[in-house]
């Protein structure tokens, strides 16, 4: 049996997994169910991070994943937002990099800048 914590929702449930079946105890909801199983076969991440910007208020531009990428990845895309210089105007939800290292996931804007 695996445990973990859910991270899907503030509660927090301790989730408890059977490694063989697959079968979730402790969700307090269904997306606990399924946090559970993908967590021991495929963990995904939401990431969150920062550009360089030039021409704007502030030198960095925040941003994010348009959706999880594969955990074993995280590092790796972290790694390929050091290079990267956006110039303003920028505008929340600009793709700022399209499939970033080969996940299918945009890095894309998450503020007006």
């Amino acid at each position: 049996m695996a445990e973990i914590i859910c991270i899907t929702c503030p509660k927090g449930c301790h989730l408890t997994v059977d490694e063989k079946t697959l079968e979730v105890r402790g969700n307090s909801c269904p997306r606990g169910e399924e946090y559970g199983r993908n967590e021991l076969t495929h963990p995904v991440r939401m990431i969150t991070s920062t550009v360089k910007l030039e021409g704007g208020r502030f030198r960095r531009l925040p941003v994010k994943t348009s959706q999880s990428v594969p955990k074993e990845k995280m590092f790796e895309v972290v790694r390929s937002l050091d290079g990267i210089v956006v110039h303003s105007p920028v505008h929340v939800g600009d793709i700022i990099v399209k499939d970033v290292c080969g996940t299918g996931a945009d890095i894309i804007a998450t503020r007006d800048l």
